[in-house]
């Protein structure tokens, strides 16, 4: 019975510290969240883009090696 308090206890306390933890944490404004989005969503299209044209590249120098 006694390992059982003690576990419980521990579990409380995680959650406890959890709570406060959270309590902690600065959260983005809604401005923040869509410029950051804007960015990530960007950049994979650039990204995106880039590899297709080194693909498209690849593939005409493979072609005339071929």
């Amino acid at each position: 019975m006694a390992k059982m308090t003690k576990m419980s206890q521990k579990i409380t306390d995680y959650f406890k510290g959890s709570v406060a933890e959270m309590k902690k944490v600065v959260w983005p404004t809604k401005k923040q969240t869509t410029t950051y989005s804007i960015i990530v969503i960007a950049m994979s299209i650039g990204v995106a883009v880039f590899f297709g044209v080194l693909d498209y590249i690849f593939n005409i120098i493979l072609e005339k090696i071929i």
